[in-house]
């Protein structure tokens, strides 16, 4: 029989015509590589990842900032390896510290790196950075060879990874895709993000000088969900070296008279910029967590791990028992809301009924799911509490879920924090204001020390601004220098 043969040669055919299609040129390299995707669905995912990054941070509006950014992306892709491609720079409401590209030309810079950017040369050596895994198309290569694999769920659980999944059904919607580039990649977008600065006139040097702070700071791999922007990179000291050594490189060949830092420059376009988390969008005393923005409050019990993050609110005991999750439930009634965000998570409850929370309508439904233990291969199940609330047609909902073995020991928690939830009036937490930078012209030559002295830093608080302005206490300033130092 020929038949099987035939099919063997089709198969092989079509897969040789699969790679033929799939291999494109890498603008940077010029060597041709594996892509799944064309230019054209890279920008139109980063068009639809986009919406989503902002409704997962929140995106900080500061309209000099943001122009100044634009328009140097602008300037910046003119002489990259992408000159057609139009990038789009934005700013994240979020004090982490970071930097981050999604595919199809959209850069993202949060309060928080621009509040530790001391320089307009940092600024681009990092954007020229995150432009360089744009133009080496270092996402669509990975997701490629992946299959468009490796989701990475916003959220940083913070209980055990049998509850975890209830606080990501709490998020549907809210998924980004955020891939840990290679170390071989980061070399490259440090390169690039060298060149790219260098060659729009900025001392790229700056960049490795900025490393250093991060460094300092010790940061986690990931925050917020998302790959730090030292995570998976070369260690430190070694970029450090290679990016130096990169710009000597780049300002021998390019030969200006003059390289621009523009340090003042730059701390005028952030003063006044939020620092620090923005109580505005809730804060905690005590076990209260208060949101002046929304109008409510509600307890959590005494002891939990808490976690505020833009999209949903997290909170366990420190043993991982239990999780409560407080986040949004959509719908254009308090019965639709219940229904869909039940269904959302395959949750057929065997009790439901009305109630009231502090005066506002509510739904509570209690099930019992029956999952398979992935270490015993034993049936085992979970009590899931929750409470729909009606908020002046807005719709909240909070999640309480544990083993049903420990379930009497937790449902008096969950109660009593569903029950919790009420409107804020308090015209002292409506009012929080948050912390802001606040730039300063130093009036005596002095040390950094002197200098916060004078402007009334309190002791502890004075290691942290030094690092915010990547200086020690001990260094001397000239009468006249601009710092940072933060107030309301």
């Amino acid at each position: 029989m020929k038949a099987p043969r035939l099919a063997k040669e089709i198969t092989l055919l079509l897969f040789v015509v699969f790679i033929a299609v799939s291999c494109a040129v890498n603008p940077v390299t010029g060597k041709r590589q594996l892509m799944l995707m064309s230019e054209a669905q890279e920008v139109q995912m980063g068009a639809e990842y986009d919406p989503q990054v902002l409704a997962t941070f929140g995106e900080y509006i500061d309209e000099q900032s943001l122009a100044f950014l634009q328009a140097k992306a602008d300037e910046m892709a003119l002489i990259s390896h992408r000159p057609n491609l139009r990038y789009h720079v934005k700013i994240l409401d979020s004090p982490v510290v970071n930097a981050f590209a999604v595919p199809g030309g959209y850069i993202y810079f949060t309060r928080g790196i621009m509040a530790q950017f001391n320089n307009e040369a940092e600024l681009m050596g990092v954007l020229g950075h995150e432009m360089g895994h744009i133009t080496a198309r270092h996402s669509v290569s990975r997701q490629s060879k992946q299959t468009l694999g490796q989701l990475l769920l916003i959220g940083g659980m913070i209980a055990s990874e049998e509850f975890a999944s209830y606080a990501q059904y709490a998020m549907q919607g809210m998924q980004l895709l955020f891939l840990k580039f290679s170390r071989d990649d980061e070399r490259q977008a440090d390169q690039l993000g060298v060149a790219y600065a260098s060659q729009v006139g900025y001392d790229a040097s700056q960049m490795a000088e900025f490393f250093n702070v991060l460094k300092k700071m010790s940061m986690p791999d990931e925050q917020g969900g998302v790959p730090t922007f030292l995570s998976t990179h070369p260690s430190p000291e070694d970029r450090y070296n290679a990016v130096r050594q990169d710009a000597m490189k780049w300002q021998d060949s390019l030969k200006l008279d003059t390289w621009k830092v523009n340090a003042d420059n730059y701390l005028r376009m952030i003063d006044g910029m939020v620092y620090g988390e923005d109580p505005r969008q809730g804060f905690v005393e005590g076990n209260t967590f208060y949101h002046p923005q929304m109008k409510f409050k509600f307890s959590y019990p005494a002891g939990w791990k808490f976690e505020n993050l833009p999209t949903q609110v997290n909170m366990a005991p420190a043993d991982g028992k239990a999780l409560m999750v407080f986040t949004f439930a959509e719908g254009s009634s308090l019965d639709e809301a219940a229904s869909t965000s039940l269904q959302q998570l395959d949750l057929k409850p065997e009790e439901t009924f009305r109630t009231t929370i502090n005066n506002m309508p509510a739904i509570m439904a209690l099930t019992r799911q029956v999952h398979q233990d992935k270490a015993t291969g034993q049936e085992q199940a979970n009590m899931i509490t929750s409470c729909f609330i009606d908020y002046n047609n807005d719709y909240y909902v909070f999640h309480g879920v544990t083993a049903e073995a420990d379930y009497n020991t937790y449902k008096e928690l969950f109660m009593t924090g569903m029950g919790s939830f009420s409107v804020l009036s308090d015209p002292s937490k409506l009012n929080k204001k948050p912390e802001r930078i606040l730039v300063k012209r130093v009036q005596q030559t002095g040390t950094l020390a002197d200098a916060f002295r004078y402007y009334g830093v309190q002791q502890d608080k004075m290691q942290e601004l030094a690092l915010l302005n990547n200086l020690e206490l001990t260094d001397r300033l000239q009468s006249g220098k601009l710092i940072k130092i933060t107030g309301y």
